[in-house]
């Protein structure tokens, strides 16, 4: 079952599929993560929250 890096939320396989590097097998951040997120190929401290 696959698990973000960052939170360990739990994500789908087609999720991973989409947003995961191909080598890479989770995700390093999901949309849980309040306090990190993706910028391009990077993962970078969210400037302000959310509003999920």
């Amino acid at each position: 079952m696959p698990q973000c890096h960052n939170c360990e939320s739990f994500v789908t396989e087609d999720y991973v599929r989409v947003f995961a590097p191909d080598d890479m097998t989770t995700v390093r951040v999901c949309p849980n993560c309040e306090d990190k997120l993706r910028d391009g190929a990077e993962v970078r401290t969210a400037r302000s929250t959310r509003g999920n």
